[in-house]
């Protein structure tokens, strides 16, 4: 898949970090996010054990998502990126995966990410199924020449806290994130764009997004996922 042509500007996204309190940088292994004392460097290699087929079906986002074999791998909109690795799994599981992140520090992590994932010989097969959108999710949804199989959505899980049983590199991320105030219409551009289901990712008892019960959930210790299933699409229907 082609990356679009709205690259982040690194430039405006160091101008970004450094307004947030964070250095981002590059070095040898890749553009890095860096403060008190810590330093992350994402890496597609890290989750090369979880793509391994006997692991990789039972992972339960794989599970969420799974749609009917048509034509063609399917597409999934990947509207919160984040850093990427859910949109490595989906891609690691067939899909096609368009990802979107607005934030433009995260956003020039992860594309720097990708690009090192298209030169590594254990990742690139994975890696050319997935391109960078933009960073307007919402906009894009409505611009789709066609519909998605799947939209995804992970807004960051409500009343989330440092502590030290956060991960210390995603601690890094706390100084960028803000909490998800769009949640409605993200939800409601991702219904519009009448993809056959939505994935939500939510904490285990969190409540469901923007409050739209889903169809079914799968659930597991630290996630779950809430899928809305959507009435098939007219083309499917004519035999």
């Amino acid at each position: 898949m082609e990356a679009a042509d709205n690259l982040t500007d690194l430039d405006q996204a160091r101008e970004e970090a450094r307004r947030c309190g964070v250095d981002l940088m590059p070095t040898d292994g890749g553009l890095s996010l860096a403060a008190d004392g810590m330093r992350l460097v994402p890496d597609f290699r890290a989750l090369l054990p979880r793509l391994r087929p006997d692991r990789l079906g039972r992972e339960l986002l794989v599970k969420a998502a799974k749609v009917k074999a048509g034509g063609g791998a399917p597409l999934a909109v990947d509207a919160t990126a984040g850093l990427g690795q859910d949109a490595l799994l989906l891609a690691a599981s067939g899909f096609r995966v368009l990802l979107f992140e607005r934030n433009p520090v995260i956003a020039a992590l992860l594309q720097d990410a990708l690009r090192r994932a298209a030169a590594d010989a254990d990742l690139a097969d994975v890696a050319a199924r997935m391109a960078f959108a933009g960073s307007d999710s919402i906009a894009g949804l409505r611009l789709l020449p066609a519909p998605p199989d799947v939209v995804y959505l992970d807004p960051m899980f409500p009343a989330r806290q440092k502590s030290a049983a956060v991960k210390k590199k995603f601690q890094l991320l706390h100084h960028l994130e803000r909490p998800c105030d769009d949640a409605a219409e993200l939800l409601q551009a991702a219904l519009d764009a009448h993809p056959r289901k939505v994935v939500v990712k939510r904490p285990p008892k969190g409540p469901f997004l923007a409050d739209v019960k889903p169809s079914y959930s799968l659930a597991g210790k630290a996630v779950r996922y809430d899928v809305i299933s959507l009435p098939p699409r007219r083309s499917e229907t004519v035999q």
